[in-house]
């Protein structure tokens, strides 16, 4: 019998519902409204209906699921029951979907009714799944099982808590910039040490309330929607939770904490009229997944004075990893903080040795990392060595333990003996007059040398001038960082996370779409 205490859906929900059954745990769209007694009865009633469907504690199941109340209630009953979930992506292709449940070994598949087309055409090539589960409108098509009707006659008592410590949680999933998607493998004690640990070194109090669109797949349910619920605070689901969106259920939903990417900041400072949504609820925002760039920072502090502004550095792999606060002042431009608080940080040189104050790779170390890579023991030895995980990002650690990171170590530009960082200049773009937004990256021309290539979106209403923003950035880089061609485009490429809002600034769209512009003028120099 596994304990409340390590189950990691039983210690977020079931914990908390004895602990304070009336408190608010969760408000949907504005409408709906559970405590967290109501949230963990129907949580229960899922468990118990997918338990009667034949799912069993260790069955991999695939969950494709739209509604984030449907996620939230689908993935915790997964959690108590111990199988394990396996978030899958609505916006992969056909080809990313069928290739990744194959390799994963799923024997179940849930789905909502909205995929019904997209299993329709799975299922011919996926033959390993033993049980189809479809969440929805009624529809007999003979193959799957209506959990609805299932959750209706459920009983709202915990249903036997089947997985917990060590036991494996959930696989999710890289973003597949280069390849296919990795399966990342999560334990219920390394998920519950991102969701109840995050709390020492970030403030939450009673009564606050943490704002998130799609938690679907990624890291996202458990490194936004699980913290939540793990210090009793208030959920608020929207799903899509893009700027528009969210200035409005800030507003409506007096939010006090959000976790999102600075590009989340970007768009919103940039809508119209944005300047009188009532935005004083505010308290807490975290944001990671790309560089916090000063001019930014600036831009969110005049706006949100009273906002406390933390920079997390942290991957799939190992979220919430480092974390500084960024608006009291204390910490340089580019540092993000330290290491969390049961965890460790460190730089180290080629050799593996650990290094201060210059430039190397990052690595890590906590309860809060992934077990490794499912079904990928090559890949998994590539990143975990003697209980540290490099990910691949590069940066540096100074004499009062703080870590700068200066980015992805494939993303680096090197030339006239100088390794160059893509945030370097798009900071120095971003600080230019009519620039919104800036991705810098860099193009080999075919012969060992490489050029930079800088692609500027501007603020609504302003025109910039390639010619006259080049010659700006002279004056502001070293003169191995000036890049070599500016272009002004409409919008830069992101990521869709789902949120409808930019996710991640994708530069290798940026290569693909301008870099031919850098290489033509090079092999005209060469005529």
């Amino acid at each position: 019998m596994k304990s409340l205490y390590s189950n990691f859906g039983a210690a977020l929900l079931s914990i908390q519902a004895l602990r304070a059954p009336d408190a608010p745990a969760l408000t949907y769209r504005g409408g709906q409204q559970l405590s967290y007694a109501d949230l963990d009865r129907r949580v229960n009633k899922v468990g118990n209906a997918l338990l009667e469907a034949g799912v069993q504690p260790g069955d991999r199941v695939a969950t494709l699921l739209d509604s984030t109340l449907s996620v939230a209630e689908n993935y915790l009953a997964q959690t108590k029951i111990g199988s394990v979930l396996c978030a899958l992506n609505p916006y992969w292709s056909h080809d990313t979907l069928t290739q990744i449940v194959s390799r994963i070994d799923a024997s179940v598949f849930v789905y909502d009714a909205k995929f019904d087309d997209v299993v329709g055409e799975a299922r011919a090539v996926l033959p390993r799944i033993e049980r189809w589960i479809r969440v929805g409108e009624p529809q007999d098509d003979g193959e799957a099982i209506d959990l609805v009707p299932l959750i209706a006659r459920a009983p709202e008592d915990e249903p036997p808590l089947g997985a917990g410590g060590d036991d494996l949680l959930a696989l999710f999933f890289t973003s597949g910039t280069t390849g296919l998607p990795k399966a990342v493998r999560y334990t219920h004690a390394s998920g519950l040490a991102i969701a109840q640990a995050l709390w020492r070194d970030v403030p939450a109090w009673r009564g606050a309330s943490l704002g998130t669109g799609p938690i679907i797949w990624g890291v996202g349910f458990i490194a936004v929607a699980a913290p939540a619920l793990a210090a009793g605070m208030r959920l608020v689901l929207e799903d899509s939770f893009a700027p528009a969106q969210a200035l409005q259920t800030i507003a409506n939903e007096g939010i006090t904490h959000i976790s999102v990417t600075p590009s989340f900041f970007t768009e919103l400072l940039s809508i119209p009229g944005q300047e009188e949504a009532d935005l004083s609820t505010l308290r807490v925002a975290m944001l990671g997944g790309e560089p916090l760039l000063p001019s930014l920072q600036r831009k969110i502090t005049e706006r949100l004075p009273g906002l406390a502004l933390y920079g997390y550095f942290g991957q799939t792999e190992a979220p919430y990893s480092v974390i500084g606060r960024r608006d009291e002042g204390d910490l340089p431009q580019g540092v993000v903080g330290w290491s969390r608080s049961d965890g460790a940080v460190r730089v180290v040189d080629q050799n593996g040795n650990p290094i201060r104050n210059r430039v190397g790779a990052i690595q890590l170390r906590g309860p809060h990392v992934m077990s490794g890579y499912d079904g990928r023991p090559d890949a998994t030895a590539e990143v975990l060595r003697d209980g540290w995980f490099m990910g691949g990002d590069v940066g540096s650690v100074d004499d009062d333990d703080r870590l700068t990171v200066l980015g992805r170590r494939s993303d680096a530009i090197e030339r006239a003996g100088a390794l160059i960082m893509p945030a370097q200049v798009e900071e120095a773009a971003a600080r230019l007059e009519g620039v919104g937004e800036a991705g810098a990256v860099g193009i080999d021309t075919g012969n060992g040398e490489t050029r930079i290539l800088l692609v500027v979106s501007p603020i609504p209403g302003s025109e910039p001038d390639a010619v006259v923003l080049h010659s700006a950035l002279r004056s502001a880089l070293p003169p191995a960082a000036v890049p070599d061609r500016v272009v002004v485009t409409d919008e830069l490429p992101h990521a869709n996370d789902g949120s409808g809002g930019r996710g991640k600034l994708l530069r290798r769209v940026l290569a693909e779409r301008f870099g031919d512009l850098v290489t033509a003028e090079h092999k005209n120099e060469q005529v």
